[in-house]
């Protein structure tokens, strides 16, 4: 029980993080790409992940944790699907308005159930499948003002969709399947990943803003919210591995829309962003689904639990409601011995 508990603390905790540092990004680089004229995005994310490396690096030697060796083609492929699925994401929200882009990040979630019950034999519950298409519906009507299609856009959106949805479940999987922890496989795998975003970054960003990023006047205060975001990142790289190691990557898509309402919430309340009565009904709507997916998790996971616990106990139980079967069987056992040895002896003798 102590270990569950811890355990569920832990998931809590990695929740929390998750959120709290992924909104504090969204509003920090809002005012950096739009108060402050800085808008080469897959540029910055490749910063994001080498100062995360770097600092992960720093706790290594510092023996916060210690580092796993991962088969090598494993680590690479994984680090450069992860890049090139953050890059595909900013070229599609590029070559797209902004309701289809949306549409491309609710489709992450039914994309990533199915290539789970595909491949992995993963069963999901009608309820479970209620819950996310309630919660999808909602997190659309308050975020999809349009949608016009593109051929380019379209075929970026399904590249970034198939890469997202294949690099979470690498990770859920990839921690699972070789013991390693979301520290160790982060400090890995973030090399690779920073290195095709430097590589492609400054090409995507200069076809996206038709701007060159090494040519743009960095001032005092663009250079202070840039630190400020790198260093916002390595919470929010640190916690994307985390809670797709402890729960699910479809969990982390669910939590990913709680964040985009909490966005559209904090926009409206803090830079006093236009927020619609179609913007509150599909907040609501959202944190409906979401409530009623954290419902039936924790009720599966304690259906689970019980099942697996039920034959331990019912054996305990028969062992508390009879203690004395045992022993008497043993005293029987052993008077029959001792019968036998006797009945041998007699007829040694006779």
């Amino acid at each position: 029980m102590v270990e569950g508990s811890g355990f569920q603390l832990g998931v809590v905790g990695s929740l929390a993080l998750s959120v709290a540092s992924s909104v504090a990004i969204v509003i920090c680089n809002k005012a950096l790409m739009s108060s402050l004229g800085f808008p080469f995005a897959t540029t910055l994310t490749s910063w994001h992940l080498m100062v995360t490396f770097c600092t992960l690096h720093v706790a290594q030697r510092l023996h916060f944790f210690e580092p796993k060796a991962i088969d090598g083609r494993t680590i690479v492929l994984f680090g450069f699907l992860n890049g090139t699925s953050i890059g595909l994401l900013n070229l599609s929200l590029g070559f797209n308005s902004i309701g289809f882009y949306q549409m491309t990040k609710l489709a992450i979630i039914p994309f990533t159930v199915m290539l789970e019950t595909v491949f992995l034999n993963k069963k999901f519950s009608r309820s479970i499948k209620i819950s996310l298409l309630i919660l999808l519906l909602g997190v659309g009507i308050a975020s999809i003002t349009d949608l016009k299609l593109n051929l380019l856009g379209s075929i970026l959106s399904l590249l970034a969709i198939a890469t997202t949805c294949v690099g979470q479940i690498m990770t859920n999987t990839i921690q699972k399947k070789l013991k390693v922890s979301s520290t160790q496989l982060l400090y890995q795998s973030s090399p690779y990943q920073a290195a095709i975003l430097f590589a492609t970054g400054p090409f995507v960003d200069k076809c996206l803003t038709n701007k060159n990023v090494f040519s743009h006047s960095y001032s005092s205060v663009v250079v202070g919210f840039i630190i400020m975001s790198c260093l916002i990142a390595v919470s929010v790289n640190f916690s994307t591995f985390l809670v797709i190691g402890t729960t699910s990557p479809v969990t982390y898509q669910v939590l990913g829309h709680l964040k985009t309402c909490l966005v559209l919430s904090f926009g409206y309340t803090l830079l006093h962003d236009p927020f619609t009565t179609r913007n509150i009904i599909g907040i609501l709507v959202a944190i409906f689904g979401m409530a009623l997916y954290s419902y039936f998790c924790v009720h599966e996971s304690k259906k689970k639990l019980l099942a697996n616990a039920l034959p331990v106990s019912q054996s305990q139980m028969k062992d508390e409601e009879f203690p004395l079967l045992g022993s008497n069987d043993k005293e029987n056992n052993e008077a029959k011995k001792a019968n036998g040895v006797l009945s041998a002896n007699k007829n040694s003798l006779a």
